[in-house]
């Protein structure tokens, strides 16, 4: 998959999946990276900025299994930003797709 392709839409696959439940950094790369192929480590700038806007709030959870977890919760502002990009996409993907699959007015014939 195109790489630019990715770039912008991580910050909204992140949010997306925050909306479904809270996730720590490793079950959110894995869940993404089974839809799409992504760097280990790509998604924690992301992570970060999120919590640097207040769209995300972090908390530690015990783990039996080695050190405790970094879990991310999407805040009431956070939740409004993913409706509000989910909007922005969707008008973005139509954008596109009007562009690639129709041959728009004003186009000259062939």
């Amino acid at each position: 998959m195109n790489t630019q392709f990715k770039k912008g839409a991580l910050e909204l696959c992140v949010l997306s999946q925050l909306l479904w439940g809270d996730k720590y950094g490793y079950e959110l790369t894995e869940k993404i990276s089974g839809q799409m192929s992504i760097a280990s480590g790509t998604l924690y700038p992301i992570l970060r900025k999120l919590k640097d806007d207040d769209y995300v709030t972090t908390y530690l959870v015990e783990s039996e299994s080695g050190p405790a977890r970094k879990y991310y919760r999407l805040t009431d502002k956070g939740k409004d930003y993913q409706t509000l990009v989910r909007q922005e996409w969707d008008q973005f993907l139509y954008a596109v797709n009007q562009l690639i699959t129709e041959r728009g007015v004003g186009h000259d014939e062939a």
